[in-house]
């Protein structure tokens, strides 16, 4: 089945946003190991995510170099995140992630 890209899009982006709010990946390199995907795919998803209204935050570490934080998922907008839970196993064989 070819699956468009406007659909891999639209699944990264719950994909990622489910690993932040999850606390399974908040970070950059989190994402990275739990999905294999470039660093610039990771941020670029990243920030894709207000495109959907759901409210990604990155929060600084006091006392940290540059960058040195993590995410968290504020508000999920339209986006119900039980449904991304329970279509978990579909959106990853879709996007073919671990």
């Amino acid at each position: 089945m070819d699956v468009s890209k406007t659909r891999t899009s639209f699944y990264r982006r719950l994909y990622v946003a489910w690993l932040v709010d999850s606390g399974s990946a908040t970070s950059v390199p989190a994402l990275i190991e739990a999905t294999g995907m470039p660093r610039r795919t990771a941020q670029d998803t990243l920030a894709a995510l207000a495109e959907l209204d759901i409210q990604c935050e990155f929060i600084q570490h006091d006392g940290e170099r540059n960058n040195a934080g993590h995410y968290v998922i504020r508000d999920w907008g339209a986006i119900d995140k039980r449904w991304v839970a329970a279509h978990l196993a579909q959106i990853k064989a879709l996007l073919g992630y671990p």
